[in-house]
Order: C-alpha cells, then sequence, then structure tokens
C-alpha cells in the first residue's frame, strides 16, 4: 500500500501551473493558514498569488511533500515523472481526459496508464479530481472554494466527485470533518488504501465513504478489519442501486441478484453501515462522531407535542428500532418532574407545563436517559431567528447539554425539519456532546445504522476467483448429479430417450420432464403425478418435441426455496436464496450473500425472507428441517468453489423444503466461456 503520510500531512505543497486552478489552491492554502512552505511553478511567471514561481520542480529549494498538478493532461505525465524521480511525497492530478473518457477518447486508457508509469511508487490522488482537505492540520490541496474550518478531531469522508465533496463541505449541521479526499479515477491510490491510512490517525472519528464501485475486494477486506480493531466506524453511501440485472442470466436468478444487492451483500459482510441519501449519511456520521456504535436499538423519544410523539413513533416504524417501557425508577422521576397530569409513556408527550423551566426539563429529560435506552431523543424544532425570538429554545439547549453532562448517556436533539435545527445550536450541542440532528426521519435512520449488530470478527475472505469452463450449460440430469456428489439431495430417477426401461424400479407417483429445457413449465415440459408406467409412457408421447425424458420420484414439501448463485465482476459470487417455484420472478423475495456463506448467516438470511413463516410451521403445518436447508445451500456453495471459478451460474429452483428434508427437484449449471 502507497505511504501517504507525507501527501496528508506535508510540511511544503507545491502548486504547479498558473492557471485559474493553481491560483486557487494557492490562495485557499494561504486563507487556511498553512503553516509549512509555499511553492508555485511556472515556466514564466515570476509569482502566483503573491508566491515565487521556478520554472520547474526541479528548481524548487526542497523536494515538495505535495503538489498540486494543475496543467494539462499530457503535461501533467512530466510533471509526474520529475516529481517521482525528486522523491516526492506525493501528487494531485487535476486533469481529466484518461480513463474516464475511455468511452468517447480512445486514448484516455492509454494515457492514463502512461501516467501511472510516470508515477510509479510515488503516491497520486485522481486523475480527475479536486485534491484533499486536512481540516486538522491545516491543509488545504483544494482548487476551489470549501466550507471546511480547522477542527481537533472530526470525520473523513472520501468521494471519487469533487463536485460531491465541495458539496459536503459546505453542510451547516454542525458536523465537524477532519479530512475531505475526492479520490478521482483511483488510478493508482483506492478508497479503500486511503482510508485504511487515514485509520492511523487517531483524531479521526469516523470514516464516511461515497463509493460509485468497489474494485479490489482484499482491500476492502483489509480496510473492514483495521476499523474494527481500531473500533472506527465505517459509514457508505453507495450509488448504483438503479443499474439493471445482468441480460447473460438464464434462469431466475439474475433477475434476483442485480448489481446493488451485491454491494450491500459486501457492505453487510465487512460491516459497513450503509445510509440511504446524503442527509442521512451526514447525520449518521455526526452521531458516530461522538458516540461510536450504540448500545442496542432501544430508543427513548421525549417531546412536548402529542403529534410530535406519534410521528416519532410511526415514522420508526421504517426502522428497526424499539421503544423500551418505562421502568418504575423512570416513571417515579418523571412523574416528580411533570407532576400528575402528564401520561407516562416511551415516546412520552410531557405538554409544556415545565417549558421555560430549565431544571425540570433537565429532571425530565434525564429521567428518560436510562441504562436500558441508547440513546435519548429530546425532539425540538428551532424559531426562525430572522422573524421570531429564540430566546426561550436557550433553555432547552441548555437542559440538554446538563441532561448529557449528568447522565453520562448518549442524548440527542432533533428537529423534525432540517431547516429548524440552526449551524449555530449545532454547533454548541455538538461541543457539549449532544447529537443534534437536523431531520427526524434522517435521525431515526442514523440511530437504526449505529445500532446494527457488528459484523463477525472473522470475515471468510469473499470467492471472487473466476476462469475459462467449458462454455456450457449442463442439462437438469447433469447438474443435479454433479451437484449431488457434493452433497446435495435429489430424487431418484431415470434418464431416458423415449420408452420407460428403468422406471419400474422407482417409485410412484413420479413426474416426466423434458429433458434439456431450462423453463419446463412455461413450454409444457412437465407432467406430474403420472401414477404408472403407462401415463409415463403418455406424457412422453405428448412431448412431441423433446428426444429425451428425465423421469424421477415426486416429492412433497411445505416450502419452496431458489437457491441460486452467480458471478458478479464487481463483487465476485452472489448467493441468493429466495422464495421458489414458477412464481419466484413475481414474487421478488430473496437475500444475497457472498461466496462463502457460515451456516449460521445462511440460516440468518431465511429467516429474513417473507416465507419464513411457512419454513418455520405456519398455521400448524409441520416445521421444516433448517438443518437440511442450510447443508443444501452448503453443498451448492460447495460446489461452486471446488469448480475452482469455472462456474458462471448455479440455480436450484425448486429446493422442495419439509420436516423430512430439503430436496432439489430441478437444477442448472452453466460454466464461464
Amino acid at each position: 500500500m502507497p505511504d501517504l503520510s507525507r501527501l496528508f500531512r506535508p510540511r511544503s505543497l507545491a502548486v504547479v501551473g498558473g492557471g485559474a486552478w493553481g491560483e486557487a489552491v494557492l490562495r485557499q492554502a494561504q486563507l487556511f493558514n498553512f503553516e509549512g512552505s509555499l511553492y508555485a511553478v511556472h515556466p514564466s511567471k515570476p509569482e502566483i498569488s503573491g508566491i515565487r514561481a521556478y520554472p520547474s520542480v526541479n528548481q524548487l529549494p526542497e523536494v515538495p511533500d505535495a503538489t498540486f498538478v494543475g496543467i494539462n493532461r499530457e503535461a501533467s505525465i512530466g510533471a509526474i515523472e520529475r516529481l517521482r524521480k525528486l522523491d516526492a511525497g506525493g501528487a494531485v492530478c487535476f486533469a481529466s481526459g484518461y480513463a474516464e473518457t475511455t468511452l468517447i477518447d480512445h486514448t484516455g486508457a492509454d494515457a492514463q496508464a502512461r501516467l501511472l508509469r510516470a508515477a510509479g511508487d510515488m503516491p497520486i490522488l485522481g486523475p480527475n479530481c479536486y485534491g484533499f482537505i486536512n481540516a486538522l492540520d491545516g491543509v488545504c490541496v483544494w482548487p476551489d472554494q470549501h466550507g471546511c474550518v480547522k477542527v481537533e478531531r472530526g470525520v473523513a469522508i472520501l468521494t471519487q466527485s469533487s463536485n460531491i465533496s465541495i458539496n459536503m463541505t459546505m453542510q451547516g449541521r454542525g458536523l465537524p470533518i477532519a479530512y475531505m479526499i475526492a479520490a478521482g479515477n483511483q488510478a493508482q491510490t483506492t478508497q479503500a488504501q486511503i482510508a485504511e491510512t487515514l485509520l492511523d490517525d487517531d483524531r479521526v472519528t469516523a470514516i464516511g465513504l461515497h463509493i460509485e464501485g468497489f474494485g479490489d475486494l482484499r482491500q476492502w477486506e483489509s480496510l473492514a478489519a483495521k476499523a474494527r480493531a481500531k473500533n472506527v466506524a465505517l459509514v457508505a453511501l453507495k450509488v448504483g442501486k438503479s443499474t439493471q440485472a445482468r441480460s447473460a442470466t438464464i434462469s431466475h436468478t439474475g433477475s434476483l441478484a442485480g448489481a446493488d444487492a451485491g454491494a450491500q451483500a459486501i457492505l453487510d459482510r465487512l460491516g459497513i453501515l450503509r445510509a440511504s441519501d446524503l442527509p442521512s449519511f451526514l447525520e449518521t456520521l455526526k452521531l458516530l462522531h461522538l458516540y461510536g456504535r450504540l448500545e442496542s436499538n432501544g430508543l427513548g423519544s421525549i417531546s412536548c407535542s402529542g403529534g410530535e410523539a406519534s410521528m416519532v413513533a410511526d415514522m420508526a416504524v421504517d426502522y428497526d428500532l424499539t421503544f423500551p417501557k418505562l421502568s418504575s425508577t423512570q416513571e417515579q422521576a418523571l412523574k416528580r418532574a411533570l407532576g400528575p397530569k402528564v401520561a407516562l409513556a416511551n415516546p412520552l408527550d410531557y405538554h409544556t407545563y415545565i417549558w421555560r423551566d430549565e431544571d425540570a426539563m433537565t429532571a425530565a429529560w434525564s429521567a428518560m436517559a436510562s441504562p436500558d435506552i441508547a440513546i435519548t431523543l429530546i425532539v425540538l424544532d428551532y424559531p426562525r431567528s430572522d422573524r421570531c425570538d429564540p430566546v426561550d429554545w436557550q433553555f432547552a439547549t441548555n437542559a440538554a447539554l446538563r441532561v448529557r453532562k449528568g447522565t453520562k448517556r448518549p442524548v440527542a436533539v432533533v428537529a423534525t425539519l432540517p431547516e429548524l435545527m440552526p449551524e449555530s445550536v449545532a454547533q454548541t450541542l455538538i461541543e457539549g456532546g449532544v447529537v443534534p440532528f437536523a431531520g427526524l426521519s434522517e435521525a431515526l435512520e442514523a440511530i437504526a445504522l449505529a445500532a446494527k449488530p457488528l459484523a463477525p470478527a472473522d470475515p471468510l475472505p469473499i470467492f471472487d476467483k473466476t476462469q475459462s469452463g467449458s462454455g456450457e450449460t449442463s442439462p437438469e440430469f447433469e447438474s443435479k448429479q454433479r451437484l449431488a456428489s457434493l452433497g446435495l439431495k435429489v430424487p431418484a430417477s431415470v434418464r431416458t430417450n423415449h420408452g420407460a426401461a428403468g422406471v419400474e424400479d422407482l417409485q410412484f407417483p413420479v413426474v416426466v420432464k423434458a429433458d434439456g429445457l431450462v423453463h419446463k413449465t412455461e413450454t409444457g415440459g412437465v407432467i406430474l403425478d403420472c401414477k404408472s408406467i403407462s401415463e409415463v409412457q403418455e406424457a412422453m408421447d405428448g412431448m412431441q418435441d423433446a428426444t429425451s425424458f428425465l423421469v424421477e420420484e415426486m416429492c412433497d414439501g411445505s416450502a419452496e426455496l431458489l437457491i441460486g448463485v452467480t458471478y458478479d465482476e464487481a463483487h465476485g459470487y452472489l448467493l441468493t436464496l429466495a422464495a421458489g417455484g414458477t412464481l419466484t420472478e413475481l414474487l421478488k423475495d430473496s437475500q444475497t450473500l457472498l461466496l462463502p456463506s457460515r451456516p449460521e448467516a445462511i440460516e440468518q438470511a431465511l429467516s429474513k425472507l417473507e416465507i419464513a413463516p411457512l419454513l418455520h410451521g405456519y398455521r400448524g403445518a409441520a416445521v421444516c428441517d433448517i438443518d437440511a436447508i442450510v447443508a443444501a445451500v452448503e453443498a451448492v456453495q460447495s460446489f461452486v468453489i471446488a469448480e475452482d471459478g469455472r462456474i458462471a451460474e448455479v440455480e436450484v429452483n425448486p429446493l422442495l423444503c419439509s420436516d423430512t428434508g430439503a430436496v432439489a427437484v430441478d437444477a442448472l449449471i452453466r460454466e464461464n466461456p
């Protein structure tokens, strides 16, 4: 991994290029009171933004720790090479026109390859990126305005989009941003590597990652392991939900395991929290900055309005949050503070009897902050200061700060509307250890994410190996036999060209299938419940286009599942568990894991299916053998791994599940070409 320490915490900064962008970098460095040496490089200008300019990097008084290269694509490659030969600490490559333009400019990929050769082992950010801001040490290698201020500790945010980076620096939510880093094309230095480097800075309290794609999964595994060891939470804003499922698949699995399912599976495996949108992303980072992960999903809510109490309760339904019942100790403390006219509950409407009484407000709110509640939420919307007098709300702010100081428990003040949390109030609250949430839905999502259980401490390495196979799709009979060799239970069967020879050895009733068809039910290639040899022969005769048949014993089950494995270039092998049978694509009831998955993870995924009640004995039906189902899933994933990356797709559908076991009555295997 590249050594980024000199680049991110430099004692000297050089800017190559005298255009508007280079001038902006020097100006921003000066405004940020950069304490190191500042240099400009330009072939003809004597100075830039009041900084002496040197004709070449080779003529600088010292080798720069960090360099902003703000010149055109081809010139940047030469400048990067000269910096590398000088043993510079690293560079930001601002220019575009590299691999990001491949679809419209065939020279872009070649230019990026030459840039990488020029850089060698010297770290570079980009190309096609703005650079970074280190607000802890007053370092700004950034060619535009920004909203960061110096902080003593805070969160680090990494993006691929420079514009989104700028927007996030302008937030007025009180979130202390320690680092803002735009990675651009990630041609050499990736988000995962950058984030892992930032974990060495103990002033970083949480790391936010705006992710467009993962790249090297081993790097992400390394990052997740180090973050867990450092007890620093990672939260992602992963884009790509709208990407269409792969069209190359020929089974149901492809429509269920779209690109985003793989991304979510990786985040879950690595224990990276995922926010649904940008505001929730920032609010989650704010909570993690102050408290890290929460002890549980138990939430206490207190407000002076029944409408707000109801709103909190209703909106929390969409999240995995609970409202623990008030204990007798809490009730007694609340009665002392609120009097006899307030109905006690959680969420609590404390009315306005104690408004402006800071001591009573502190006592009531402190009563909610009990040890069995992970965080106490104080609902409080501040009035517009340009039209109203906010002086009364100072009592509430003080009370919230006193609750935190007195109880030492996690406390948050939430404005139901984001614009009703003034930035000045947010800063005061966060300095006092109280989370200032801007927006109720964002607050609830942040709490739910911070309360998620930790992922296993020793996640299995993601299996993402792939290599060429035969390129063939195995017929059902052969697919079942191959999977059965790894332990998958399949029905007794006979394969025949047309006659019923050997069928007499099977136990009737049987099913007759046209061999070689993928979706047999839709094409009339399946006849069920044949009770005799003559019915078997009649079924074969009715399938005029079929030349080969599969006759197998009928199986019963109280639930039908699908087990599917597909290969995703971005995420490795995806294991899909879903409601099976002919309605699979209609129901779209599925869970996606990565290969390999442990038995407990498989069982947990099964429990999340909408049809899970069928597995556990719905309305008096027999309870399915969960151990047998898990064993069937393990057999499928063991087969794929044993094939060492030659498999493109496997699908078992349906797996008939009952109290006596789990039997695969149909299966398909497709190999990589």
